[in-house]
């Protein structure tokens, strides 16, 4: 027997249906959204997005099905970094992976003493006063330190093992880099040692980056030194390729260069520490306190050395060097 449905009741009974569906879903809890602070720029730190996304994922995250981020990135404009750390904090993330080096993790722990942060520095990070101790960092921040500040002497060392005959050793370095002051200081404490001459130039910009490798192949020297700086790494492509037109031997800071074409880096796996700061980020999004996270500090730095670059160059690896490497690129 046929029913008749009058029109208004169906619309009244569409109605119903709609205001319910939109109840319910106002009943769902809204995603968590993570802050992903970086002082340099997305292009070629897609890599360590990854690495960042795989650690997420360990932890049950997985970027737009159960968590959203919210990227910032300075394009190596470090003065940006506060404005973008303020912005985070204004879209109320649990949590901010403040990664690209120290600007980041000082601006964000300027914008707020609540919301978790998550690092990754190069320095002390007690002596940075970010953390109370490494074990129990006690307050809303916590991270990985890699130690980059501290290298400078062994990669002079490596470099002098590799290039046994040279005197005069130029570094290039960011001046507006935090890492610099101690870094340059260590290198020119480790130069005297071995009676070396260190000449230093500084870079903030790709042209002064030409400028620096010109004023240094002015001054007769036998080998390079790239100082640490997150902007360094996103114009790696600029350092090797002056590395190849002067024909000069170049100490790097990160893989990243040799896998690239460099000729030889001595640091920690950049890789490693992005993808604990995932885990952390996963963690403190299941419950877990940062004050309760240890600092977590890398156990080996890689050895990578380039020798398609050493034969152009003409430079003959010695065995133990080759014995020593994390990687030989052939």
């Amino acid at each position: 027997m046929p029913v008749n449905i009058h029109r208004r009741d169906l619309v009244a009974a569409l109605g119903s249906v709609a205001a319910w569906s939109l109840a319910a879903r106002a009943q769902q809890p809204a995603m968590p959204v993570v802050g992903f602070l970086n002082s340099t720029s997305p292009g070629l730190y897609a890599h360590l997005v990854a690495a960042f996304h795989k650690g997420l994922g360990e932890t049950g995250y997985v970027e737009g099905k159960n968590v959203a981020i919210e990227y910032r990135w300075a394009e190596g404009q470090y003065d940006r970094l506060p404005a973008l750390a303020d912005d985070l904090v204004r879209r109320h993330v649990v949590v901010i992976a403040a990664t690209g080096g120290e600007p980041s993790v000082l601006a964000a722990k300027a914008a707020t003493s609540t919301i978790p942060i998550l690092f990754i520095v190069g320095r002390d990070p007690v002596k940075l006063g970010l953390v109370a101790s490494l074990n129990r960092p006690g307050g809303n921040v916590t991270g990985v330190n890699i130690f980059y500040s501290v290298l400078g002497p062994k990669r002079l060392a490596l470099l002098q093992e590799l290039v046994p005959k040279m005197e005069v050793i130029g570094v290039v370095a960011n001046p507006h880099s935090p890492l610099t002051e101690e870094e340059t200081k260590e290198v020119l404490a480790a130069g005297r040692a071995l009676d070396k001459h260190i000449h230093i130039a500084t870079a903030s910009t790709e042209g002064e980056i030409d400028a620096a490798f010109e004023s240094l192949v002015e001054q007769r020297v036998d080998a390079l030194m790239v100082a640490v700086d997150p902007f360094f790494v996103n114009r790696r492509g600029r350092f090797i390729a002056l590395a190849a037109r002067y024909a000069v031997p170049v100490m790097y800071f990160s893989r990243d260069f040799a896998s690239d074409g460099g000729l030889i880096s001595y640091g920690p796996n950049l890789s490693e520490a992005y993808h604990q700061v995932g885990v952390y980020a996963g963690q403190i999004l299941n419950g877990a306190k940062p004050a309760n996270l240890p600092v977590v500090q890398p156990s080996k730095f890689e050895l990578v050395i380039n020798l398609q670059t050493a034969k152009a160059l003409g430079l003959s690896v010695p065995t133990t060097l080759l014995v020593m490497a994390d990687e030989v690129i052939e």
